[in-house]
């Protein structure tokens, strides 16, 4: 499975919206040296950008072990461990103390936990003045506006990404990549089950492209 992980390779598609990754960074307030915790870091594709950018110490959190594993690999590479830790863990399990992250990063993850659970739950994780970035779909903006000022946070700036930037540069290329890998493995009954959960996920996406906007919301607690 992990093998096969690799040969799809997202994480080569994922970089390519990397910039909107730094984009979000770059409208942050200057911390020095910040404690960063990244929720639903999968295999690491926007922490090791995050390391890179904020030359601060990122840990990292998602359930599930085989995107763990991988994203630990890449930190050993990269002999990044005295300031990169992925742990496995549910954002359901959370356990760290209060008040111990500068900031802390959710691209594509609040869902799972709920966008008002995830803004009072997360706030108490981060010190005086933290920072948290959001990266949600678009769905429902004007009711999270409220929600953010309601459980005690300012918002800083947000951004769109757009459905036909996601195609662009994240789908289309990723579609055409799964269509060689389903004839690849044509006769590999695993892989080919793999794949047509990736291409679900594609053709989702194609059914419906104008609810496929998302946002990413940068804001301070107060």
């Amino acid at each position: 499975m992990k093998n096969l992980l690799y040969k799809i390779d997202r994480d080569r598609f994922r970089k390519k919206l990397l910039k909107y990754t730094g984009q979000a960074f770059g409208l942050l307030p200057e911390v020095s040296n910040p404690d960063i915790l990244d929720i639903g870091c999968s295999t690491g594709v926007p922490a090791l950008e995050l390391a890179r950018l904020s030359k601060g110490n990122i840990t990292g959190i998602d359930v599930d072990e085989q995107s763990i594993d991988i994203f630990n690999e890449k930190i050993d590479k990269q002999k990044l461990n005295s300031r990169i830790k992925a742990v496995k863990l549910s954002m359901f399990d959370i356990d760290f103390p209060d008040e111990t992250f500068d900031i802390i990063w959710a691209e594509g993850s609040i869902f799972v936990i709920g966008f008002k659970k995830g803004l009072v739950e997360w706030r108490k994780l981060l010190r005086k003045n933290g920072l948290l970035v959001i990266h949600d779909e678009f769905k429902d903006h004007d009711k999270k506006i409220a929600m953010i000022f309601e459980n005690g946070y300012n918002m800083i700036d947000c951004f769109m990404i757009s459905s036909d930037a996601w195609w662009e540069e994240y789908y289309k290329p990723l579609e055409k990549h799964i269509k060689k890998l389903f004839n690849k493995y044509k006769n590999d009954t695993e892989a080919q089950s793999i794949l047509r959960k990736e291409q679900n996920e594609i053709d989702t996406f194609k059914s419906k492209p104008e609810n496929c906007s998302s946002i990413f919301y940068i804001l301070q607690k107060f």
